[in-house]
């Protein structure tokens, strides 16, 4: 039977449930314990997919084709494992199972309620995803703060819990922020206590608390809120912030963290090899030489819509022994007189994906300033539209190419719908979703990058390269690298007379880890680095005698 552990937040949103749950899958697989991952999303959508990336971040695709939360990319890149549809639970899926059973007669009659209907669906998610994964551990993180109104049913289907597969096979552990007055110079407990009384009113004892801070957190503090909360001391993990979300692994395992879990869940254990992890964590904190990488997106203002992307770009720059100088330009501001300035000194562009009109032509004058300046250009899917437009343009001698996405009228569509698309009415989960195939050119730059003649990838998008203009674009310098199997659909594109300039209709960046970055953002950042730009002085022998 598998063993539960639930991890839960308080005080406040964002307080770093989803890194810390993805750090204790870390220490746990190290000790060689298979696990699994769950996040669940109290909103009442489906999914993120049609959510706004100012209000939500990054949608995380699954090999499976589910859109789910950021926290996923994070699991997926500290556990080294690949998440599916059943690691992301919202009230909206919860809801929409529960009426559609009602509609269709299967309670008989009966009168359907929070508590037993629907708390027992969420706890069927729990069981469904430890037979599915065949984990040891199935680490739970609950989404929100407690005291959320929509939480409650979560809340209640992980009290329960206990009681339904044995008080030694679950785990609670709640994450909690101390402030810090600058007043009175001290770090306040209260809050906590009182996130923990409220779990506890419901009728669940955390057996950990991780408690987030700012500042050191001193001794007497956690001998504090062991008493009023009613921990052992040492289950009082003090987590102060620290530079890079890398060392968060190597500082619960510090802590006594991973001890703890296997001690409390009666877990059979090998010895806890952070080797390879220490080892990241040692490059990533040696001064290295930086790679300037403009980033020209429609939602720059909130990082944390391309948080995979910046990853990935991290991950890529660490192979290659580089910081990465990432620089945020929002694509509207590109579309002013002289606005490509703003790329000067870019070393590298990359174009991420996105949906909408807003943005388009800027994104396009990047893409055209990385062709004429010969700068490594590297298209995440919306980025390789853009690129087919900007080429387009170049080849044809006209300003008309473009999508029907942008311009439903255009009398060149060089990007469109797929006839089987035409119809669709709704907006969510109707896209070209999760893994595709996609067969490499041998000798091109991304078969080279690959090295590998059939990979998979994941997708998110609706709209393709127009078969129409393959043969014409392609005379005038166009390579498709990258198509799918039956060579109907262009998956990836590069230009032959650039350095690098590559796109792909994929999202690459969903596949990166620290220690394995993707290779297309792997020869990105090698091109990259090599590129000298404005105010940069080339590095000379010195002679030896």
């Amino acid at each position: 039977m598998s063993k539960y552990i639930f991890v839960t937040g308080g005080v406040v949103s964002s307080v770093g449930k989803g890194i810390a749950v993805a750090s204790i899958g870390t220490i746990l697989k190290c000790r060689n314990i298979a696990v699994s991952l769950q996040k669940l999303d109290p909103y009442l959508n489906v999914d993120p997919g049609t959510m706004s990336p100012y209000q939500h971040g990054e949608v995380f695709v699954t090999e499976d084709g589910a859109e789910t939360d950021l926290d996923l990319g994070n699991y997926e890149r500290f556990v080294d494992i690949n998440t599916t549809s059943q690691s992301n639970v919202t009230s909206g899926q919860i809801y929409s199972t529960i009426i559609t059973k009602e509609r269709r007669g299967d309670f008989l009659g009966g009168t359907i309620q929070i508590v037993p209907h629907l708390t027992g669906e969420i706890k069927k998610r729990f069981t469904d995803l430890a037979e599915q994964s065949g984990a040891e551990v199935v680490i739970i993180e609950v989404g929100g703060t407690v005291g959320d109104i929509e939480g409650q049913p979560f809340l209640e289907a992980i009290r329960q819990m206990r009681n339904d597969v044995g008080r030694e096979n679950v785990l609670y552990i709640h994450v909690t922020l101390l402030p810090y007055l600058a007043t009175t110079e001290e770090l306040k407990t209260k809050p906590t206590q009182h996130s923990v009384n409220e779990l506890r009113r419901i009728g669940i004892q955390p057996d950990i608390i991780i408690c987030r801070s700012d500042h050191p957190i001193p001794e007497g503090i956690r001998d504090k809120i062991s008493l009023f909360c009613d921990v052992e001391r040492e289950a009082v993990i003090p987590l102060p912030t620290i530079p890079s979300i890398y060392e968060v692994p190597l500082a619960l395992e510090e802590a006594g963290l991973g001890r703890m879990i296997t001690d409390k869940l009666e877990l059979e254990v090998d010895r806890c090899d952070l080797s390879e992890w220490k080892e990241l964590v040692t490059n990533l904190k040696e001064p290295h030489e930086p790679v300037n990488i403009a980033l020209v997106g429609k939602y720059v203002e909130l990082n944390d819509a391309y948080y995979s992307v910046r990853e990935a770009l991290r991950h890529a720059a660490l192979f290659h022994k580089r910081d990465v100088n990432l620089t945020w330009i929002a694509s509207e501001s590109l579309e002013i007189d002289d606005g490509e300035q703003a790329l000067r000194s870019a070393q590298g562009i990359v174009v991420p994906g996105g949906f909408g009109v807003r943005g388009i032509e800027g994104m396009i004058k990047a893409a055209t300033y990385a062709r004429e300046n010969r700068i490594p250009y590297l298209g995440l899917c919306l980025g390789m539209q853009v690129m087919v437009i900007e080429f387009a343009r170049y080849a044809l001698k006209s300003c008309e190419p473009n999508s029907t996405e942008f311009s439903p009228s255009t009398a060149q569509p060089v990007i469109d719908l797929l006839p089987e698309q035409g119809n669709i009415e709704d907006m969510g989960g109707t896209m070209r979703l999760g893994n595709y195939p996609c067969k490499l050119l041998k000798d091109s730059r991304a078969g080279k990058a690959y090295g590998d003649g059939l990979i998979q990838e994941r997708h998110r998008h609706r709209y393709e390269f127009n078969n129409e203009y393959r043969e014409r674009l392609n005379k005038d310098g166009l390579m498709y690298s990258g198509l799918s199997p039956d060579g109907e659909l262009v998956e990836i594109c590069e230009i032959v007379d650039h350095p690098w300039m590559v796109s792909c209709q994929f999202h690459p960046e969903f596949g990166s880890r620290p220690n394995r970055p993707h290779p297309l953002f792997r020869d990105f950042i090698g091109a990259a680095k090599d590129v000298l730009r404005e105010g940069a002085q080339t590095s000379f022998p010195l002679p030896t005698n």
